[in-house]
Order: C-alpha cells, then structure tokens, then sequence
C-alpha cells in the first residue's frame, strides 16, 4: 500500500510531544506527502486545520502517536472502526506498544515510506455492562479489564461463568481479562502469563487471590466471560485499558469477549517482539552463538 498521507496523534502532557510532531509534519511535507495533526496538538502549536481522530483515520493511510503505551491505547480504542496502520513513538525507551524511539523515528519511516515494513493485527475485547436484562452500555479495550474495589483496597467476590459454565468465584483483590497484547501490562505485573501476541486467547488473572490455588487462567479466544461482582456493600470498579472506570454493583453482570474490531500495528523495521521481552524485562542476551545445549 503506497503511503501518501500519515496523522499524527501526539500525548500533549508530554514534554515536546507537539513540537516532535510539528517537526514530523514538515518533514512528511518535504517529502511531497500530506500529513495532518490531531486538534489539539494543532491548538498547542498554535497551528489551524487540526483534525478529529474520527476524520484524521478517514484520510490517512497510517498514524504516527507520539507519547508512550498510553498514548496508543487510547488511539487503538478511539479508532476501532477505522482499518488504518498505528506506529507508536515513545519519547522515552521503546515500550510494548510503541515500538519506536524517537531518535531512530525518521529511519523507521524511510524504511516503511519505501514499503519496508510488516503489520500485525492485535485482537480486543468487547466489554459490555449489563443489568436487569438491558446492555447498558458496550466498550472496546486492546490491553485488559480489570474489576476491583477500587481505592477501598478490599477482597471481592467475582462469580464468573465461561461459556455459561461455571468456572469459580474468585475472592482477590480484583479479576484483571487480558488479550494477548495485555498480557504483559497489569497481567503480567500480578503474575500473569506472557502471551505471544498472535495467540488468539482471553487471560483470567486474580490480583492477590486470597485463595493461593487460584491461578491464571488461558481461555480460547472464543469463549465469552461473565461475572458478577458478589458485594454487600458500595459498589466495584470496572476500569478498561488502566484509562476510564466505571462502576457496577451486585446487580450487574460483565460480559467480555472478543471484538470483531482489531487493532492494526506496525512493528518497528529495528527489532522482533523477543527483543522487545529481553530489553524491557531485562533478560540475560544470547551466548553460544544462539545455540542451546
């Protein structure tokens, strides 16, 4: 796919992210190709013509987001709808997601303005919010959704079902659903499994379960997950992507499975996604000329 326009999203809490973009900007137009900034970063600039995330993934053929993990969630969950290549730039070290560092961004783009590169398509997951019979409302999340007390640092009783069975009522601090992607985000900080990316599978992971039995659970990507926060009192906390909460009480039931919307990534022309699990988990380099024995 030749690539004539690319957006730019930039995190504009983040020290220099608009001029890094302003800068990416008129580079693209150096070359003789059209590039577009998200309104904001448009209005920090002090430049018009800034574009709405809906218009910018209608006219562009790829988008540049500037910040880190975050900035990139939050991208992946407001352009759904929209088939159109993500590259995240992270202004710091490279993280999961965004797989670039700045002062390796201009290569990474002439390798891929000259077709040089390779996309994966990351699965999400549908969350939806329901009581008394009635959706009251349906959300889309690239890393995980997490039940808990919230701040009240209290156990929760999550009666879950998979696939209308039964599984078992977890006691824990909280129940973090993971896709693949988010298996080394919250997952992976309360133990979870790493889940290569491409693996279609839904993670059930307890935080500090009070009973030690309870593990991590790898479910097929088919499944569909319910669960009902069992609680007396207040109410519990849904939170999706670590980005917006919701509450529910004992009344609601949760319902996730996989979204027929996928997030498409471009993966950085420098390094694989195991490089990216040894530098950022600080695993030992290779010896032996690769070899195992």
């Amino acid at each position: 796919m030749a690539i004539r326009h690319i957006g730019i999203i930039a995190n504009v809490r983040k020290n220099k992210a608009p001029e890094y973009a302003g800068e990416l900007k008129r580079w693209i137009e150096n070359r003789g190709l059209e590039a577009s900034l998200d309104q904001e970063t448009a209005r920090v600039l002090g430049l018009p013509g800034g574009c709405s995330l809906q218009h910018m993934a209608e006219i562009s053929d790829m988008i540049v987001a500037f910040g880190g993990d975050g900035t990139l969630l939050m991208a992946a969950r407001h352009l759904k709808t929209y088939d159109v290549p993500l590259l995240g730039v992270n202004l710091g070290a490279f993280g999961y997601l965004t797989v670039v560092n700045l002062g390796e961004m201009y290569s990474d783009l002439e390798k891929i303005l000259a077709g040089d590169y390779r996309i994966e398509k990351r699965m999400m997951l549908d969350v939806a919010i329901v009581k008394n019979g009635e959706r009251l409302s349906k959300h889309t999340v690239l890393n995980d959704a997490v039940i808990s007390r919230g701040s009240l640092h209290r156990l929760v009783d999550i009666e879950t079902h998979v696939d209308n069975r039964y599984l078992t009522t977890y006691r824990a601090d909280g129940l973090i659903i993971s896709t693949p992607t988010g298996s080394t985000a919250y997952s992976l900080s309360a133990g979870g499994p790493i889940i290569f990316p491409e693996v279609d599978s839904i993670i059930l992971n307890p935080i500090c379960p009070h009973t030690l039995t309870n593990r991590p659970v790898i479910l097929p990507g088919t499944s569909v997950v319910a669960m009902t926060a069992l609680i007396r009192d207040g109410e519990a906390t849904l939170t999706l992507d670590g980005q917006t909460s919701f509450k529910v009480d004992s009344a609601s039931r949760i319902e996730v499975r996989r979204s027929h919307y996928v997030t498409t990534l471009i993966d950085s022309p420098h390094r694989d996604y195991f490089e990216i699990l040894r530098t950022k988990l600080g695993w030992g380099g290779a010896s032996n000329n690769g070899h195992a024995f």
